[in-house]
């Protein structure tokens, strides 16, 4: 008996080791499919363009920033807020956006307000 009470003790750390092995494989691939679901970077860029013109009733000039997150992606998009004559006194306006790693829109918030002719003299953001 005590042979057999091995042995079935043996096949129960087999099935364990191999049950673990593969539930770590199946968590490894889990993890890159996020990875491959995530929209290009042009891809990202054409999305929040889409979503916040819906959402702003304007068209985005451009979009000035774009880098990719745990929740996707972010993009600082430029946006004329309010068109004047001349052109260089527009009022122009900065949108952060987040999206997901599917592009689909999570949040958007304007930041800063300038004219269009206005320089940037901090050095970036």
């Amino acid at each position: 008996m005590r042979a057999f009470s091995g042995t079935r003790r043996g096949e129960r750390e087999k099935v364990r080791a191999t049950n673990g092995h593969e539930s770590e494989k199946h968590r490894s691939s889990s993890r890159r499919e996020p990875a491959e679901e995530r929209l290009s970077a042009p891809e990202a860029i054409r999305s929040a363009l889409e979503q916040l013109a819906e959402v702003l009733g304007r068209v985005p000039e451009s979009v000035s920033a774009l880098k990719p997150t745990e929740q996707g992606w972010e993009a600082e998009v430029e946006v004329e807020e309010l068109e004047r004559v001349p052109q260089t006194s527009s009022v122009m306006a900065s949108y952060q956006v987040v999206l997901d790693p599917a592009g689909k829109l999570l949040a958007y918030e304007r930041g800063r307000r300038y004219t269009r002719a206005q320089i940037d003299r901090s050095g970036g953001r």
